[in-house]
């Protein structure tokens, strides 16, 4: 049985709920005073995990899914709050924050198949 993709509406939904995660992280780091490059960071920085595919589709699907997944995230922002270390929290927000909007852009966890083949496809 083929699973179910996610409708015209639905996938809607899911982006504007991205977005407003990429939105409240935005207003994190801001809260957290972080300097104006750690918004560029969040835009791009996670993104160096693609650099895993030059060990193969599955080395580099979790290689990304571990600098995409939002528990990871989380694990690492709550680390930084437990122990006040104020760059761990930044690093879980730019983490989050990032995941959040490659998600609002359509592009979600990598499947092992290869790159194109994600959750949101």
């Amino acid at each position: 049985m083929k699973p179910e993709t996610a409708s015209g509406s639905l996938k809607n939904t899911i982006r504007s709920e991205e977005l407003a995660m990429l939105i409240l992280s935005i207003y994190a780091l801001w809260v957290l005073g972080s300097p104006w490059w750690y918004f560029l960071l969040m835009a791009l920085g996670p993104d160096v995990s693609m650099i895993g595919y030059l060990g193969g589709n599955a080395w580099g699907a979790a290689v990304y899914n571990l600098f995409h997944h939002k528990a990871v995230a989380v694990i690492i922002f709550m680390t930084g709050l437990v122990i006040s270390h104020t760059e761990l929290q930044a690093a879980g927000i730019i983490l989050f924050g990032h995941s959040a909007m490659d998600r609002a852009l359509g592009f979600g966890l990598k499947y092992k198949r290869g790159f194109k083949f994600t959750h949101l496809s």
